[in-house]
């Protein structure tokens, strides 16, 4: 009887550890935003992930939220918003936001986050960016110009607004259609997982089910 309650209850734990939220919970793998924002993005679903390049939990979650966005294909419009927490990261956001305007953002994101994560001094003042940008092979006129820009101050301070709009205190967090917010640590919240992986799969879940959600209530 023993092993018989032991066998159930160590099934029991693998399965929970195992999971996905099959059908997500309000207020415990997603909430409602405070102050919900419209998306000029017609029928589609508008995702935002804020994030920032420094981040090692933004670094694991981006391949899987990268593939998961290209998935989703016409169904969406995926946008990143680095956020802003102080001059020493000023430099990366304003990075990010440079390969934006540039139309450089896909072909070089992965490689800002691998220079991030394999020396974590870099990309820390105005001329290691610019210096990482030429060693890369980018225009330096025309990064330096864009880098130093109105536009790239605009979403600067785009991105500031925002992050109050949308309360964010912490990253990656991801919000659908301007009114809900999920993200790998609300979603996996007191459940134990046996990975990484796993985490980021539970929270692409409960990401498929907003969309559905937030696309059915456009109707």
């Amino acid at each position: 009887m023993i092993k018989k309650f032991l066998a159930v209850f160590l099934f029991g734990v693998s399965f929970a550890a195992g999971a996905s939220p099959a059908a997500p919970v309000l207020d415990t793998d997603y909430v409602k935003v405070m102050e919900p924002q419209p998306a000029d993005t017609g029928k589609k679903v508008e995702v935002i992930e804020f994030f920032a390049y420094y981040c090692p939990h933004c670094y694991a979650f981006d391949p899987s939220l990268t593939a998961w966005a290209k998935k989703q294909g016409d169904n969406i419009v995926f946008r990143r918003i680095h956020v802003g927490t102080g001059p020493a990261v000023l430099p990366q956001q304003k990075l990010f936001f440079s390969l934006e305007s540039l139309g450089l953002a896909d072909q070089f994101h992965q490689k800002v986050f691998d220079a991030m994560h394999a020396q974590p001094s870099a990309l820390r003042t105005d001329a290691m960016v610019q210096e990482w940008a030429a060693h890369e092979g980018i225009d330096k006129n025309k990064f330096a110009g864009t880098y130093g820009g109105l536009g790239v101050s605009g979403q600067v301070r785009r991105a500031s607004r925002l992050m109050d709009v949308y309360r964010v205190d912490y990253w990656p967090m991801v919000i659908i259609d301007g009114k809900y917010m999920t993200s790998p640590s609300q979603v996996n919240k007191g459940t134990p997982v046996h990975s990484e992986e796993q985490m980021h799969a539970n929270t692409l879940t409960v990401m498929d089910f907003l969309v559905s959600k937030a696309k059915a209530e456009k109707k």
